[in-house]
């Protein structure tokens, strides 16, 4: 008998998992067909920032490294798939893959000596990076086009089918975006996770487990950039144009504040996340020239009323909750 309930509470729970995805992607499906252009338009940025903050909180969230390098890679990936496509006319894949490379090569012969700092040393050395990488973008502007940029990139296309309206490139983006996401959290499930959160807790205990922690740090360091790449790909050829202004410090810090909102750990975290400093931003200029101070006093009370981030705080407090009616529960039968 016990069984059998036991049985009949997993298959609701299952249901309930069921209708809640389905309805979710209904949503997804529709909000671009009934919301104003404007509005996909920064839920398409919201999906490119995703791919970029998941990369930061892989780093952040599983093995405790802060990094403020992101923008770097995200620049490479922009301008390889301009250079590609526009300069050197190859197709689209031919940029992508280059942006994906490059940026893994540079991550692996940075990340190899600069990930042996812990810390703010750490943190320093990925902003100096990113400062680097930033005055070189405006400096060569043989390559990138300084302030000028580079323009008349061509439309991502997917079967020989042009994404040349917002609400194409919405699915595409989110579909890859999603694609990411898998692949991140079952890297994160496995062993790799474990190893992952071990080095993070007790860096010790993992050198007993004969981890390699430097080798780990640096490969998830290359897959880091390498997201960082893709979704500057995606806003290259979603925008059609790149310049050194979309790739200045200040994207480097927001992609860091996307885990930290929406919560380092968690998938979830990494959409709430992109879609609060997308969102946000936009809702808040509307009240004039102090949205910025607004903005920043908003976050200051997200990080301080959800110190684990939105979804993280969340997802604790209903672990407690869970977890105190289990005690209650258990008192109550003896």
């Amino acid at each position: 008998m016990a069984s059998s309930v036991a049985s009949v509470g997993r298959a609701v729970k299952t249901m309930r998992r069921v209708l809640f995805a389905a309805s979710a992607i209904l949503i997804w499906a529709v909000l671009p067909l009934i919301l104003p252009r404007h509005f996909t338009d920064l839920l398409v940025f919201a999906a490119i920032y995703s791919i970029a903050g998941l990369g930061v909180g892989l780093l952040l969230g599983h093995c405790g490294i802060v990094t403020l390098a992101q923008s770097a890679f995200y620049a490479i990936g922009a301008y390889a798939s301009a250079i590609v496509t526009v300069t050197l006319k190859l197709p689209m894949v031919v940029g992508v893959a280059a942006g994906l490379i490059t940026s893994a090569l540079i991550a692996l012969a940075i990340g190899w000596p600069v990930l042996r700092l812990r810390g703010y040393f750490l943190a320093v050395a990925t902003l100096a990076l990113a400062m680097i990488a930033s005055a070189l973008f405006f400096e060569w502007d043989w390559l990138t086009g300084g302030t000028i940029g580079l323009g008349g990139l061509p439309k991502l296309g997917v079967l020989g089918v042009a994404l040349d309206t917002p609400q194409s490139f919405y699915y595409a983006a989110w579909v890859v975006a999603a694609l990411a996401m898998v692949l991140v959290h079952n890297l994160v499930s496995g062993r790799t996770g474990l190893a992952m959160r071990s080095m993070r807790d007790a860096i010790d205990a993992a050198r007993v487990l004969a981890i390699d922690i430097h080798s780990l740090r640096v490969q998830m360091f290359v897959l880091c950039a390498m997201l960082g790449s893709l979704s500057g790909s995606l806003f290259a050829h979603y925008t059609g144009y790149v310049s050194v202004a979309s790739f200045s410090i200040d994207k480097a810090i927001l992609f860091l504040l996307i885990p930290v909102i929406g919560g380092a750990g968690s998938i979830a975290g990494i959409i709430v996340g992109a879609l609060f400093i997308t969102f946000v931003p936009e809702v808040l200029s509307k009240i004039g020239d102090f949205h910025g101070i607004v903005f920043g006093l908003a976050l200051v009370i997200v990080v301080i009323a959800a110190p684990h981030g939105i979804v993280g705080s969340i997802e604790r407090w209903w672990h407690d909750q869970r977890t105190g009616l289990s005690s209650s529960a258990a008192e109550g039968r003896q």
